[in-house]
Order: C-alpha cells, then sequence, then structure tokens
C-alpha cells in the first residue's frame, strides 16, 4: 500500500515514547498500561470531533458544525443539500478539507496560506455549484485523512441520505457497519505509521556497531526535543506533553507491530497455500490461462529474443521457461514459497534452462539463462543484486477471484517501478472487470425446490438469504444471464497506481436483448434478477505483443476458467423489463406490478482489513419507465 506517513507526521499520532529526561525519542514495544487506558482512549477517541479547520474539539457533531459555520464560514448541512451530497461524497469532502488544511491551503479557492492562522484569517463565505465538488471528486479521498476521524461516520446523525422511496434502514446492521469502518480507519492508521516507522529508523551501518547499552534516536521533521522532561518543540511552539499521551503513543506503536505481524502470518500462510501441487496443477490444466500466455510469451519473438525478463509469483517456473524458449537473455524467476521456489529451480534444471547449466538437451535455445529467487519481491534485494530498470519483459500471473482478491498486483506494481526500463513491456498488460445481472438459475432455488418429487424450497429461500451475506466464487452458465454486460473498471498495469486498486464505479444493467426463449427467468415478459456476477479480462495487446495480441477472458461466455466468477446476491430480486408494461403507478419499482426499466449498481472494491483480502460494497438502485426509482441498502461483502 502507499505510504501516506505524510498525512500523520503529527506528534500527538506519532508512534513515540518520551523517557523520562526529555533527550529522545524510542519505540516502547511493549505492552504496558494496554489494559489500564484501553477503555479511556477509546472513550475519548468516540466522543471527540476535531475541527476542520482549527485546533478545537467538542463533544458533539452538532456542536462541530455550528463552530464551523459560526467561526469558519463553512456551512456543511447546507453545502451538502444544496450540491446534493450523498454519504460518499460527505465523506471524501471531509478527507478533501483535512488534506487542504494540512497544507494551509483554502478548500475553496486553493489560496496558499503560510500558516494555519492565515488560513484561519483567510477563510470565507463560497458559492455552491457543480464544478465545486470536482475538487474533492476523487476516490483517493475514500482513504481517512485523519486517523479515527469521528466526523466521518456521524452523517447519518443528520439528515437522510437515501430517495424517498427508501426503506427504513435496518440500525442494528448499520451500527455494524458504522464500527467496522471505525475500525478499519484505525487500523490504517497504525499499518501507516508502522511504515513510517521504518522508514524513519536511523539505519546502523555494519562498519560502524551501536553500542548496545546507547538508545537509538529517532529524529522526526518539524520537532525537536526540548530541555525539559516533558516538553517538545512542534514546528517552533513548546507542547507539554501529559503521561496519557505518552501511554497512549507506546499502545499505539505496540499495536502497529501487531498489526504489522499480522500481515506476515497472512503472507506466510499465503504463499505457503502454494506448495500445494493440486493448486497448480488445476492452473496448469486451465486452457484459457495457459493459451494465452503460452501465445503472448512464444509467438513474440521480437519482444523476448535477448531481453531480460523477471516473473513475478513464478510458481513452477513455467512461463519462465517459455520466456528461455522464445530467446531471452536472461529470466529472473521469484516466487515467495519456498518449496516452489526449490521446484522451480529444479524443474529449469531438468530441462536445461538454470543459469549455469550447461547442459542442452537437444533444442536449440541457449542454455543458463533461468535463475530462480526465493523471496517476496519487495525483499529479494537482501540476496541478489538486480540493477533498477534494467529488465525489457516484467511477466506475472498475479490475478486472484474477482481479479484483485490475493491482492498480488501490488507486488507486481512495486517490480515495475523498481526494475522495469523506460517503455519496457508488461505482461498482461491491460485488465478490465465485467459485471453483469444473474437470474434465479444462478442460485440453489431450482433445485430445492424439487428433490425427487420433494419440495424443499424452505431450505433454497434459506440459502438464498445467507448467499446476500457473502460472496460465492462459483461458474456462472450463461444462459442464467439476464442483462448486458457493463464494463465496471479499466486498469493500464503500464501506468496505473497501487491506490487504483482501491476505486468506486457506477453501472446501469440493461435487460438482456434477444428471445425470450433464450433466458430461462423470463415469464410474461418480465425477468427477476436475483444479483450481480463479476469477472474480468487480462489482454496482452499490440502495444507490445506486436507480432500475436493475446486476450486472457474468464466471461461466463468464453472456455471455462479456474477464476470462476464472482456472485453478489441481492436480498430480495429485482423485476426487469425491456418494454413498457401496464405499471401500477402506485407499485413500488422493481416489482412484478411495476418492472424496473434498468437497474443502477454503485460498486466500491478497496483492499480489506485483513491483508490480502477485499470489501466490496453494493448499492442499489432500480428505475421505472417513468423513471420512479426504488433503492435498497448498501451491502457489504468480504471476500478472503
Amino acid at each position: 500500500m502507499a505510504s501516506n506517513s505524510e498525512k500523520f507526521n503529527k506528534l500527538e499520532d506519532s508512534d513515540f515514547d518520551i523517557d523520562e529526561d526529555g533527550d529522545d525519542l524510542e519505540i516502547d514495544q511493549g505492552w504496558n498500561d494496554w489494559n489500564a487506558d484501553e477503555n479511556d482512549d477509546n472513550a475519548d477517541e468516540d466522543s471527540e470531533f476535531k475541527c476542520l479547520f482549527c485546533e478545537f474539539s467538542f463533544s458533539s457533531c452538532d456542536s462541530l458544525l455550528q463552530h464551523c459555520c459560526s467561526i469558519h464560514h463553512f456551512d456543511f448541512p447546507l453545502l451538502k443539500k444544496s450540491l446534493g451530497l450523498d454519504f460518499y461524497g460527505c465523506f471524501k469532502l471531509v478527507n478533501y478539507i483535512r488534506a487542504m488544511v494540512a497544507q494551509n491551503t483554502c478548500w475553496s479557492c486553493g489560496h496558499q496560506c503560510k500558516s494555519n492562522q492565515e488560513l484561519l484569517n483567510h477563510l470565507h463565505e463560497t458559492n455552491f455549484s457543480e464544478e465545486l465538488m470536482l475538487l474533492w471528486d476523487d476516490d483517493k479521498y475514500l482513504q481517512p485523512f485523519m486517523e479515527g476521524d469521528s466526523l466521518l461516520y456521524s452523517f447519518d446523525q443528520d439528515e437522510d441520505f437515501e430517495d424517498e422511496c427508501m426503506p427504513p434502514v435496518d440500525e442494528e446492521e448499520l451500527s455494524r457497519i458504522v464500527g467496522e469502518a471505525k475500525e478499519l480507519s484505525r487500523l490504517l492508521g497504525d499499518v501507516q505509521k508502522v511504515c513510517s516507522d521504518d522508514e524513519m529508523m536511523v539505519d546502523a551501518d555494519s562498519s560502524s556497531p551501536i553500542d548496545s547499552n546507547k538508545k537509538v534516536t529517532k529524529v522526526m521533521p518539524s520537532t525537536s526535543i526540548a530541555s525539559s522532561s516533558r516538553e517538545a518543540m512542534v514546528n517552533g511552539v513548546e507542547c507539554d506533553l501529559s503521561d496519557k499521551m505518552q501511554k497512549n503513543l507506546s499502545l499505539r506503536a505496540s499495536f502497529g507491530r501487531v498489526a504489522a505481524s499480522e500481515i506476515k502470518k497472512v503472507n506466510e500462510s499465503y504463499f505457503g497455500s502454494y506448495s500445494s501441487f493440486g493448486i497448480h496443477r488445476e492452473m496448469l490444466s486451465d486452457k484459457a490461462r495457459m493459451d494465452s500466455y503460452s501465445q503472448a510469451i512464444l509467438k513474440n519473438p521480437s519482444l523476448f529474443g535477448g531481453a531480460a525478463v523477471m516473473d513475478v509469483g513464478c510458481g513452477t517456473g513455467i512461463l519462465s521457461l517459455f520466456a528461455a524458449q522464445a530467446g531471452a537473455s536472461r529470466v529472473i524467476a521469484v516466487d515467495a514459497s519456498e518449496k516452489m521456489a526449490a521446484v522451480a529451480t529444479q524443474i529449469a534444471k531438468d530441462n536445461g534452462f538454470l543459469r549455469n547449466e550447461s547442459i542442452c538437451k537437444g533444442n536449440n535455445q541457449s542454455p543458463g539463462v533461468v535463475e530462480v529467487i526465493h523471496g517476496m519481491i519487495e525483499d529479494i534485494e537482501k540476496s541478489v543484486s538486480i540493477e533498477p530498470h534494467t529488465i525489457d519483459v516484467l511477466l506475472s500471473e498475479w490475478m486472484g477471484y474477482c481479479l484483485l482478491y490475493e491482492s498480488m498486483l501490488s507486488s507486481v506494481l512495486f517490480a515495475r517501478d523498481r526494475w522495469l526500463k523506460p517503455g519496457g513491456a508488461i505482461l498482461p498488460d491491460i485488465a478490465t472487470m465485467f459485471a453483469a445481472g444473474f437470474g434465479r438459475g444462478c442460485t440453489s432455488l431450482p433445485f430445492w425446490e424439487n428433490v425427487f418429487g420433494i419440495d424443499m424450497s424452505s431450505v433454497g429461500k434459506e440459502l438464498v438469504k445467507d448467499a446476500a451475506e457473502f460472496p460465492i466464487v462459483d461458474v456462472v452458465n450463461s444462459h442464467d444471464i439476464v442483462t448486458e454486460t457493463a464494463t465496471l473498471k479499466n486498469f493500464d498495469l503500464a501506468t496505473m497506481k497501487i491506490e487504483d486498486m482501491d476505486f468506486t464505479s457506477s453501472i446501469e444493467l440493461q435487460p438482456k436483448l434477444g428471445s425470450v426463449t433464450e433466458l430461462s427467468d423470463v415469464k410474461n415478459g418480465v425477468t427477476w434478477c436475483h444479483g450481480v456476477v463479476l469477472w474480468f479480462d487480462t489482454g496482452f495487446t499490440s502495444r507490445f505483443c506486436k507480432e500475436m495480441p493475446a486476450n486472457l477472458s474468464t466471461s461466463p461466455y468464453t472456455l471455462k476458467t479456474h477464476w470462476s466468477q464472482t456472485i453478489f446476491t441481492f436480498r430480495e430480486p429485482i423485476a426487469l423489463s425491456s418494454g413498457r408494461l401496464d405499471a401500477k403507478s402506485s407499485a413500488v419499482v422493481g416489482t412484478d406490478s411495476c418492472p424496473a426499466s434498468k437497474i443502477e449498481v454503485r460498486i466500491s472494491i478497496v483492499r480489506a482489513q485483513q491483508h490480502r483480502a477485499i470489501d466490496i460494497s453494493l448499492e442499489t438502485s432500480a428505475v421505472s419507465h417513468d423513471c420512479r426509482r426504488q433503492a435498497w441498502p448498501v451491502q457489504i461483502f468480504n471476500l478472503s
């Protein structure tokens, strides 16, 4: 994950403990005072609302907003109402303003001030326009700027964001979601601080060993330690640091390291799971997968001839051997599984391609070009020296379920930025996510309605209810797709950033065109949509594969792959009709009395609190032929 340490580089949020002499800052890795202060610290965080512009804090959201309006000329309720901001719009706005204020920049006009006080004097009334929203219309502001920002999770306390036709929100479910969001925000901050700590530690040079009796001092920009026992200089201002703050900083440092330890455990479990030969047999037996990669590598000699290639997550090393067969001069195969690195080494040796291997088994290719490295791509420089920006082709099969599950893409992008030559090739070089609506044939309902003549539909209904809580990875029959396909997200692997992995996209699902007999779930002109199915394509385009481009598709309309498709079930099905029916004006949109003409879905996918997992949220609305709408509460899924 991209570091945001500069956002959190403030003394009150740092991970340092202050010694009694005030001479230096050091990390406290103990668990002292954890239980004693946990409840008090959490209570303070939950009840404190920090002003968007100044240092004042308030005990309630209402008092904070009144203060912002009367003192700082910022009328949040009026702004929200005038621009029609929904929850996400408000969420982005708050993070945008905090980011601007941290830079002493006016949030509305962009005027750069020399200090926070000058900014406070500058703040002014603002005309609310749609152009104003463009300032914070960026998904990067979906990430909380300030750790534990209570304001972000208090929008539900004022006006309702939902349509008038929105059914009542389950308060217990909403409370659970808000609690999880707060915890996620706090953990993100802790992990970011750990990363910041690692960057700021003073490394001990091997030629200059550090005396074990001396304390390691950490230096923080714009911060110096004063001579008195509990004073510090922050941007030139003396601050008194209380015992409680010191304990809280120690607590956060310790908890952050626990989070880092959990990430290490997840990585070990993840890479260990790929030590099973059964998984590799499944991938090697995937015809669509193997055909696309072999075509992209073996049918493009101008790309691979004499090239330096890096294979990220090589597994058995078959793609590395393809590259060697295509004429690569050097192939660096990297895998974090110790067992699979050993297996790949043996396979390369057995086929005469292992570096320094002189035996050539009757083929015309030059032997000795493949070297296998065990380790995570982010750490391999500890064991091998590779000059930056010397790789011609970066190769990887990184895709997981729903494309982004497993989060291996971030490692590929790391390797791209570190070692790929300017203008070098990355394969695949594009990825596209697609979505469509599915019918009842994709659920368990048909099976349970008739089990050897016995009606067990009550079981099917219970299973469908459970399916609305969890994503399902399964093969979808194309006959069960009841809407046209919509493009959810495009990724350009040559230019994208790691933060682009977190995104929000809005799509429209139109009833599927074609004869009624082609649809298994059509009755009286009405189609029932039970949820959304996602899949992806990856492309080896002519940008790099000039002789023979290739495409790997996991679509339900193409050859089955080991990725299958990922299914997200609605809490209740939505009736669709491509033609205008005699609908009752008083009927609820999306029912058989008033079928919808289309379904609007806003989908957000972000990296989850659990390392390598992803969270997916669905906001669904049905739109009738006369433009009436029916919306449903947001659904949140976790793919882990």
